[in-house]
């Protein structure tokens, strides 16, 4: 939980004028718990959410590790197009109180509150579908013409390239933390060893690309995606959630953050990759492929597949998933790092 009468202490002091500061929890997800906070001033109301995060799991075992996401998002959030803003970062102290980041025992990210509804419904909603519909196609376009906007800003550091293909693998919040998630008795211990060291394997052919490091949103996610109300039907205008993990990588891994959703989904609703799902695969790669010029991109998915897999296969964050669709996402993961080149064509023989 969060201490609600620190918090209303400080925000009490940053606002002056404030008639009453009401807190109330949103929910809680893998990572963490989001609280809405409604300050009432003379001129109406202002609202925030306020991000803690867990302090087990996922490389969030100490203070500093929380500090440290958190400092990130602080300066990062700002630098992204259509990113909702960080405001502050708040650190709770020994005796209670919420002050200045220093010798802090927990710490909260403070944030602007957004409007919308996150591209999970839409997924949900492709259940029901053969085809998508022209709405479908236009947030598709949307969010491929998006990814290639940012991923065309590049810097020359190979440091960073490497360090982004290290943690994909190797950090608390990627393949190997989340493996470390998994409660014991669904997969083996040697198993999730063999997808780990293909992944290392990997590593080693993606170092000598790094020319390819670009700006990332870094967690591209559906619940990550929040479209604003459609006013018309050619305007898909959406909201970001949550970049996190540096803000430059490789293209991929917001491509896969997004497209394994159109596989999960479909691997849940149909038990193998086909209709809406399908489609929506195909169109998304042929809409970003022309756009970015990025043709490339099918020769270095495997790994970030991987990580995504490992992701959506897990009985921590989808309890509801059956064993018979982890069973497929392993052997789609198993695959595409088996092999040189993706092909969107030969997805349903991926999971065979």
């Amino acid at each position: 939980m969060i201490n609600e009468d620190a918090l209303r202490t400080y925000l009490f002091k940053e606002f002056s004028n404030a008639l009453a500061v009401d807190i109330r929890k949103l929910g809680s997800g893998v990572q963490g718990s989001g609280f809405l906070v409604e300050v009432k001033l003379p001129s109406g109301v202002q609202s925030y959410v306020v991000k803690k995060l867990l302090s087990e799991g996922l490389g969030h075992d100490y203070p500093s590790d929380r500090a440290a996401v958190f400092l990130l998002d602080l300066d990062e959030y700002k630098n992204l197009p259509k990113h909702v803003a960080a405001i502050d970062v708040l650190a709770e102290h020994e005796n209670g109180s919420i002050q200045p980041i220093g010798g802090g025992r927990e710490y909260y990210l403070l944030m602007e509150k957004v409007e919308g509804q996150d591209y999970f419904v839409d997924l949900g909603g492709f259940a029901r579908k053969d085809r998508l519909s022209a709405p479908d196609i236009g947030k598709i376009r949307s969010m491929s013409a998006y990814l290639a906007s940012i991923h065309a800003v590049k810097k020359d550091s190979r440091e960073l390239y490497w360090r982004k293909i290290r943690d994909t693998i190797g950090h608390g919040e990627c393949l190997m933390g989340v493996f470390d998630t998994y409660p014991d008795g669904v997969m083996s211990y040697e198993d999730m060893a063999e997808i780990e060291k293909l992944c290392v394997d990997w590593r080693a052919r993606l170092k000598p690309r790094a020319g390819r490091l670009c700006q990332i949103h870094g967690d591209f996610h559906p619940g990550n995606i929040w479209f604003k109300t459609e006013k018309e039907a050619e305007d898909f205008d959406f909201v970001l959630l949550d970049r996190s993990r540096g803000p430059w990588g490789d293209a991929a891994d917001d491509v896969t953050a997004l497209t394994i959703n159109y596989l999960f989904f479909s691997l849940r609703t149909h038990g193998t990759i086909k209709g809406s799902f399908l489609e929506a695969l195909h169109l998304f790669f042929e809409q970003y492929v022309s756009l970015s010029g990025d043709d490339e991109l099918y020769e270095v998915l495997a790994p970030f597949f991987a990580f995504r897999g490992v992701v959506v296969a897990n009985p921590v964050f989808y309890p509801e998933v059956t064993q018979e669709v982890r069973t497929k996402i392993f052997k789609f993961v198993r695959k595409v790092l088996s092999i040189d080149k993706f092909e969107v064509s030969r997805v349903i023989e991926y999971i065979k």
